[in-house]
C-alpha cells in the first residue's frame, strides 16, 4: 500500500493528460451524465460528478447498479453513463452497462484493467493506466480514476484541461502532510473511536473515500458528512468522545459552510483536524485528489500502530463480484 500511494501522483499525471478518442464528442450533446460505481470507485465518481455539473452546466447523479442489474432499467435516451469500476469485473456493473446501452445511454467506462467485462459493454473506455495495485485498499487507483474523469471532461471542454494542466503537474510531484501534521492526525486516529469526516462539493466525495479507508484500513467507525447536512441530527454524536475530519478542496461556495461545522465541533468538544490541497489554484477535483494523497499515508500508519495488515484487511478481498 505504502508503495502504490507513493505511484499515485505519476498515475493520476498519466491518466489526466490522456488524449481520448475523438469518439468522445458523441457524449458532447447529452443532457445528463449518470454515474454508476462501488466503493472507493463511487467516491471518485462523487468527486467528478460535482465538476463535470459545475464546468458542463448538466446534471450529474449517480444511479444505483441494481436499476438494471435487478430490476429493468430506466430510460437513457439523451443521457450519458460514466462507470468507474477499477477491476471491470463485477458482474452488475457489466450487465448494467449493458442495459444503459440498450436504453440508449452512451456509455464511456474508467476502469484499470484492460478487456474487462465492463470495457467490453461501454462505448467508450478511459484507462486509469494504473498497473497491477496489489494491496486490497485501493488507492493509486482511486487517485488515477479521478484523473481519467479529468481527462474525459478536459476533451468535453478544451478549455477546462488548459486550466487544469498546471495542478496536473503539481499532484505528479504531490507527497503526504508535513511531518508535525501528519503525526496530529495520526495521534488523533489512534485515539478515535468514532470518526466523522466532512467535505462539500468535490470534498463530499472526498470524505467517502477517507471514511471508508479509515474503515477498510484501521476498524475505526468512520462516516462521511456533507457540511451543509452534519449540523442536523448528526451533531448530535458530538455529546460522545467524536473525532472530527474536515477536508477542504476550495470549491466555491463552500469556505464558509466548512468554517461553520469547524467551529461547532470544535464548541462541542470534539477533536477536529482539517486538511486542505496544500496549494491554491487547483482545480476542485484535483484538489481532492490531492487531498486524498496527502491523507492516505496517515490511514497506513495509523493502521500499522494499531497492529493491522493494511494491504489484506481480515475480512475484505481485491474483487468484489456484485449480482
Amino acid at each position: 500500500m505504502a508503495r502504490e500511494i507513493g505511484e499515485a501522483g505519476a498515475v493520476f499525471a498519466h491518466a489526466a493528460s490522456q488524449d481520448i478518442d475523438p469518439a468522445v464528442h458523441g457524449l458532447a450533446d447529452r443532457q445528463a451524465f449518470y454515474t454508476v460505481a462501488r466503493g472507493s470507485s463511487d467516491a471518485a465518481a462523487n468527486i467528478l460528478s460535482y465538476e463535470f455539473m459545475r464546468e458542463l452546466g448538466v446534471p450529474v447523479t449517480s444511479l444505483p447498479p441494481s436499476v438494471f442489474s435487478i430490476g429493468g432499467g430506466v430510460s437513457m435516451r439523451d443521457a450519458a453513463a460514466l462507470i468507474i469500476s477499477q477491476s471491470g469485473a463485477s458482474d452488475d456493473l457489466i450487465h448494467t452497462a449493458r442495459g444503459m446501452r440498450a436504453k440508449g445511454a452512451c456509455v464511456a467506462a474508467i476502469t484499470n484493467v484492460p478487456g474487462s467485462g465492463v470495457e467490453g459493454a461501454a462505448d467508450l473506455t478511459v484507462p486509469i493506466g494504473a498497473g497491477e495495485e496489489w494491496a486490497v485498499p485501493a488507492t493509486k487507483t482511486v487517485i488515477g480514476s479521478v484523473g481519467a474523469g479529468i481527462a474525459l471532461l478536459s476533451a468535453l471542454k478544451p478549455d477546462y484541461g488548459w486550466r487544469a494542466a498546471d495542478g496536473i503537474a503539481v499532484l505528479a510531484a504531490m507527497e503526504g502532510l508535513a511531518k508535525d501534521r501528519h503525526e496530529a492526525l495520526r495521534a488523533g486516529l489512534l485515539r478515535a473511536r468514532h470518526v466523522y469526516v466532512v467535505g462539500r462539493d468535490t470534498g463530499l466525495g472526498t470524505a467517502h473515500e477517507v471514511a471508508l479507508k479509515i474503515k477498510e484500513c484501521c476498524a475505526i467507525h468512520a462516516e462521511a458528512h456533507s457540511a451543509s447536512e452534519v449540523l442536523h441530527g448528526p451533531l448530535q454524536l458530538a455529546t460522545n468522545p467524536l473525532t472530527v475530519l474536515v477536508l477542504d478542496s476550495g470549491a466555491p461556495g463552500t469556505a464558509d459552510s466548512l468554517d461553520t461545522a469547524e467551529a461547532r465541533f470544535r464548541d462541542q468538544g470534539c477533536d477536529v483536524h482539517r486538511v486542505d490541497a496544500g496549494l491554491p489554484g487547483l482545480t476542485p477535483a484535483i484538489a481532492a485528489a490531492a487531498i486524498l494523497r496527502r491523507v492516505y499515508p496517515v490511514i497506513l500508519d495509523t493502521a500499522l500502530a494499531l497492529g493491522h495488515d493494511p494491504d489484506n484487511p481480515a475480512t475484505l478481498s481485491k474483487v468484489t463480484r456484485t449480482r
